[in-house]
C-alpha cells in the first residue's frame, strides 16, 4: 500500500537536506515537485526542483482544480500537483510532499490518510545560526524568515509527528523509521506527537 508523506519545517531546519538523503536511499519513494511562481536559484532545474511557471499560469491552474494545495509563501505562489502524486501512489510509489503547514492542512483536508511529519530545530539560536551559514539571504531576510520560523513552528501540533534535528544522522534516522512503518505504526509511536510533545515540553515552549 502506497503513502503520502508530508514534511514541513521552518526555513533552515535541513528539511531539504534530509528528504535528498531519504531518497537517494528509498527504491519506493518520490519527492512530489511543487510548481512555484519564485525566480529559479543559480543552482536550481526546471522540472527536477520546481515546475517554474509565471503568476498568471499558476493562477489558471488554480481556477481549474490541479492542485491538493497551493499557498503563498513570502510572496511567492507555491502548490502540489494532484495528478503528478495520484500517478504515483495508483503505481504504489511513496511520495513526499515539502510544504509548509498551510499546504498541510489542505493535503490533510483533501487526503485525511497523508502522514505528516514536522521537522524542528533544537532551538532558536540553531535556526538562526544555519540561516546564515547558508549565505543565500541578507539580514532583512534572515529575520523575516526567523519571524516566519516562529509562526511556522506554533502548528507543530497539527502534525502526526514531531522530529527534532540536532543531529543530522538521527534526524534521518527518525523519518527512515516512520516511513518505514507507516503501514506498522507502533515502531514509531515515540515519535508521534503525543509523546514528543511530552518529552520535549520545554524545548516546544521556547521555540513558539
Amino acid at each position: 500500500m502506497s503513502n503520502l508523506f508530508i514534511v514541513a519545517a521552518p526555513s533552515g531546519c535541513g528539511k531539504t537536506s534530509l528528504v535528498k538523503s531519504l531518497i537517494n536511499s528509498a527504491k519506493n519513494l518520490r519527492v512530489s515537485i511543487s510548481h512555484t511562481t519564485r525566480n529559479p536559484r543559480i543552482d536550481e532545474v526546471n522540472g527536477a526542483n520546481y515546475h517554474f511557471v509565471s503568476v498568471s499560469e499558476f493562477k489558471k491552474m488554480v481556477h481549474e482544480d490541479e492542485f491538493i494545495e497551493h499557498a503563498e509563501v513570502f510572496e511567492n505562489l507555491y502548490g502540489t500537483s494532484k495528478k503528478l502524486i495520484n500517478d504515483n501512489l495508483k503505481n504504489n510509489i511513496d511520495v513526499i510532499l515539502e510544504i509548509d503547514w498551510q499546504g498541510a492542512r489542505q493535503v490533510k483536508q483533501n487526503l485525511p490518510s497523508a502522514i505528516s511529519i514536522f521537522i524542528l530545530p533544537p532551538s532558536k539560536e540553531a535556526l538562526e545560526l544555519r540561516l546564515r551559514n547558508r549565505a543565500q539571504d541578507d539580514e532583512i531576510v534572515i529575520k523575516k524568515r526567523m519571524l516566519d520560523a516562529e509562526n511556522q513552528m506554533s502548528h507543530f501540533s497539527e502534525f502526526d509527528f514531531i522530529v527534532i534535528n540536532d543531529d543530522f544522522n538521527s534526524a534521518l534516522a527518525d523519518l527512515e523509521l516512520i516511513i518505514s512503518s507507516s503501514n506498522n505504526p507502533s515502531k514509531s509511536d515515540h515519535l508521534c506527537l503525543e509523546e514528543q510533545s511530552i518529552k520535549y515540553k520545554k524545548l516546544l515552549k521556547k521555540l513558539i
